[in-house]
């Protein structure tokens, strides 16, 4: 992995590793995109992202159809937006389910790891775009403020997009 790709990676890796949910939207066989909440169970430096899933679920049906996804996180209280687009995967890998197992996946896997209908999602990441800015109020008040007197644009924050 060059550095620059490495560089950018941990930058969208440090944005969204304390996002406990991530929206991922996924292409129904009709062509509608369907969004729904997932939990964050690991990211990997190199890229990947993992998540629980019923195997024969309906987004499982619609990664297989068409891998291509987008997982949305926000931090509102942060003012952090991230919008990442990858290929997902599906797999039942025991090994990789021991791993990231906790007690809490039993509400959603009553048999526990070896639920029948347990499998996991691997998001690959191709792009990704974010929105951070500063979290004060009075920071934006104050920044708003000057644009208007200045004349000069508003900057909201940090924004970059990445091609990883």
């Amino acid at each position: 992995m060059n550095n620059d790709r490495t560089e950018k990676l941990q930058t969208l890796i440090d944005k969204i590793k304390d996002v406990d949910t991530a929206m991922m939207s996924t292409m129904d066989e009709d062509g509608s995109i369907r969004s729904r909440p997932m939990r964050n169970q690991q990211i990997k430096d190199d890229g990947a992202i993992w998540f629980f899933t019923g195997y024969e679920s309906g987004k499982s049906h619609e990664i297989k159809n068409d891998s291509h996804v987008n997982l949305s996180y926000a931090k509102p209280s942060d003012n952090l937006y991230v919008s990442v687009s990858g290929k997902a995967t599906l797999t039942k890998d025991k090994a990789k389910i021991d791993e990231l197992w906790t007690p809490a996946m039993k509400a959603w896997f009553p048999e526990g790891k070896d639920d029948p209908n347990i499998g996991l999602i691997k998001v690959t990441i191709d792009k990704a775009e974010y929105w951070d800015s500063p979290n004060s109020a009075v920071v934006h008040l104050i920044g708003m403020a000057k644009a208007a007197i200045t004349g000069e644009r508003y900057k909201t924050g940090d924004h970059d997009k990445m091609n990883l």
